[in-house]
């Protein structure tokens, strides 16, 4: 109970993270050594991975809001005028919400099968 508590409070923290980066002044969005495509892939498909295994008995509603959310998220950048948000950007973090969909469903499928085997 209290793992699956901790993962609901970090999927939501990292969907903030995720929020704040995108619409912060280019100046304060963090900076890593990743090419900013790869970057855009791999927090969604970890945001979403985190929200498929913090609400497993949601997992289809999950990864219907993961990839919606890609659109609304990149358009906030308009609320910043050192951002500029692209359609293309969108789906980079729509593929990326997919593939941690896909991993999180996965991770899951087999955890609870290896559960039941133990039972």
């Amino acid at each position: 109970m209290m793992t699956r508590t901790l993962l609901k409070f970090v999927a939501w923290l990292t969907l903030a993270f995720i929020v704040f980066a995108t619409v912060s002044p280019i100046g304060l969005r963090p900076h890593d050594f990743l090419p900013v495509d790869l970057d855009r892939a791999l927090a969604f498909a970890t945001l979403s991975f985190l929200f498929v295994i913090a609400y497993p008995q949601h997992w289809k509603l999950c990864a219907l809001l993961m990839v919606l959310a890609t659109l609304p998220i990149e358009m906030l950048q308009y609320l910043s005028p050192s951002r500029h948000p692209h359609l293309i950007d969108a789906a980079i973090k729509a593929a990326g919400a997919t593939i941690g969909i896909l991993a999180g469903w996965l991770v899951h499928t087999l955890y609870a099968r290896r559960s039941a085997i133990r039972a």
